[in-house]
């Protein structure tokens, strides 16, 4: 497996532009970039961005993904080239969707990885925690967590198992504050996840980033031969990715962590963030900039990936999960095993 690069653009009023066998960035005319195709796995632009006819047929044509997505990072389209998936295994897909005990099985799993490596996060915090009172809130909402995990193995239904991952992440979420260094809480403070849009600063980070997961999640199971569209957790809705959002509950506390790192280090402030009237609020340009190089970063780290025994690139988990999951649809005698981090 290779990993290829996502292109991301995030400066408004970008053309790219068809070079040859390179795509070319332009800003106001000038040339700020030549990225050769074969380099690209998929290419992600923010906001307005101009592309050339040619540039959008050569992408299409050489499998490369062009995503747009609005300044907030939610979806606006995606254009691809001829689907290649395997259609054998996408009508297995089809059928698994609709035996309840086989959605309830994957259901299930995604929650227990979500929650397991969200567990993990709260844990690490308690550990490193300065406050003896903070580290004993942490725990405890660990245990809480704990709690959550004991009690999937006895759902019965879809709707029980999505109440119990809505509680376990309302937990969480309370946990996540105290994982902020206190000198910058007051800026950095969430009451909850919102979106659509985010309230706080906090939430526009984790909104942002969850979008880059999602839509790596989405390439992921298409390499894989899966229909995105067709998920087991989510509930199936005409334009929406459901499988994608199965397979990217398990990455969440990945962006967590990302936009925890980015906060406690200084790397974003609150001149960072654009306060919108209403109430909602973004990233600014350069901090869209500064969040991308980190995403790319974090992405080529080496994680021990358990069941493969193996150490594996964090941006390659979602097609090794991806292709874990198609095996789980051909095969009886193979669950899904979500990607938990040691």
């Amino acid at each position: 497996m290779q990993l290829l690069n996502t292109l991301y653009v995030t400066t408004a009023d970008t053309y790219l532009r068809l070079d040859n066998d390179t795509l070319r960035v332009e800003v106001e005319q000038e040339t700020r970039l030549r990225v050769p195709l074969h380099h690209l796995s998929a290419v992600v632009c923010f906001g307005h961005t101009g592309l050339s006819a040619p540039l959008m047929h050569r992408l299409a044509e050489g499998g490369i993904a062009l995503v747009l997505l609005d300044d907030n990072g939610r979806f606006k389209a995606r254009l691809e080239g001829a689907v290649t998936g395997n259609v054998l295994l996408r009508q297995a897909q089809f059928g698994r969707v609709a035996d309840p005990a086989f959605t309830l099985d994957i259901a299930r799993a995604c929650v227990a990885g979500k929650i397991k490596n969200t567990r993990q996060v709260l844990q690490r915090g308690a550990r490193e925690s300065k406050a003896e009172v903070e580290a004993k809130v942490l725990t405890r909402l660990a245990d809480d967590l704990a709690a959550s995990l004991r009690a999937l193995t006895g759902t019965t239904s879809l709707d029980v198992l999505r109440g119990i991952e809505g509680e376990a992440a309302r937990q969480y979420f309370i946990g996540l504050n105290l994982l902020v260094r206190p000198e910058s809480r007051a800026v950095f403070q969430m009451d909850g996840r919102t979106r659509r849009p985010p309230r706080d600063r906090f939430n526009a980070m984790l909104s942002f980033l969850y979008s880059m997961w999602m839509n790596d999640c989405r390439s992921a199971l298409e390499a894989a031969g899966l229909d995105p569209q067709a998920g087991f957790l989510h509930a199936l809705r005409p334009g929406r990715a459901a499988l994608a959002l199965d397979l990217m509950e398990e990455f969440r506390p990945w962006a967590d962590r990302l936009a925890l790192t980015l906060i406690n280090r200084g790397q974003l402030t609150a001149d960072d963030f654009v306060l919108r009237e209403g109430g909602g609020v973004l990233l600014a340009p350069d901090a869209r900039k500064t969040v991308v190089v980190a995403y790319q970063e974090r992405k080529r780290d080496e994680i021990n990936h358990p069941l493969l025994a193996q150490s594996v690139p964090l941006g390659l988990m979602p097609l090794v999960q991806a292709r874990l999951m198609a095996r789980a649809v051909r095969d009886d005698g193979a669950p899904y095993v979500p990607f938990v981090a040691k």
